[in-house]
């Protein structure tokens, strides 16, 4: 064992989690955390491990950003095509994970992914930068190119393509917005005592409970 790996820890205590002090609905909850994590000028703090498995359950992670929040869950975007979006086609269920060691906070949500409708990946997409809107149409999510300059050169061809008109979203790029049905809000404490509160989807609205460090 590496001894230098194995003893790097941190020892938490900025902050506790009672169960009496967190919201009855889970996405308001987090909507209180998220809006903390910005007023503490986190960087990225819209950042998350998306997670997702394939058909024969071989999971596989990367970090995307979450672009809304709505009543019933959590939205991204990304290309449809990608590793990802066929995994989701085949398995729609996921989890996100988000980590704030600023607040020594995590946030872990479980459950289905949906797309969503077309003018709301239509509207979000007409709202990126130029150049990002070129990229959409630009890369091959996940397949195998030979070189960077075969990216470049397809910038550059739809560069001149779209050149003086407004850029289209791809059909294979769009939004997909996870609905939870488990929500965990961890809250680092010392002696790794640390606080998690669980929220589980009912019939009727949602449990909440203290499980175990």
């Amino acid at each position: 064992m590496d001894k230098e790996i194995a003893n790097l820890r941190n020892e938490y205590s900025k902050a506790a989690l009672d169960i009496h002090e967190t919201t009855d609905n889970p996405v308001e909850q987090f909507r209180n955390w998220f809006d903390e994590a910005r007023k503490a000028l986190i960087p990225e703090p819209s950042a998350m491990t998306v997670s997702t498995a394939s058909p024969e359950g071989r999971p596989s992670a990367r970090v995307l950003l979450l672009k809304d929040i709505t009543e019933q869950g959590f939205v991204f975007f990304t290309n449809y095509n990608s590793r990802k979006g066929k995994e989701i086609e085949n398995n729609p269920f996921a989890s996100l994970t988000f980590f704030w060691p600023e607040l020594e906070r995590q946030v872990r949500i479980e459950g289905k992914l949906e797309k969503v409708a077309p003018e709301v990946s239509d509207n979000y997409f007409n709202s990126r930068p130029r150049g990002s809107r070129i990229g959409a149409w630009a890369s091959p999510q996940s397949e195998e190119i030979p070189d960077r300059d075969t990216l470049e050169i397809r910038e550059k061809e739809l560069k001149e393509k779209f050149e003086g008109q407004e850029i289209p979203r791809p059909e294979h790029w769009g939004g997909y917005e996870l609905i939870p049905d488990r929500l965990e809000f961890w809250q680092g404490r010392e002696s790794r005592l640390h606080d998690r509160i669980v929220y589980r989807k009912t019939g009727s609205g949602w449990s909440r409970k203290r499980i175990a460090p």
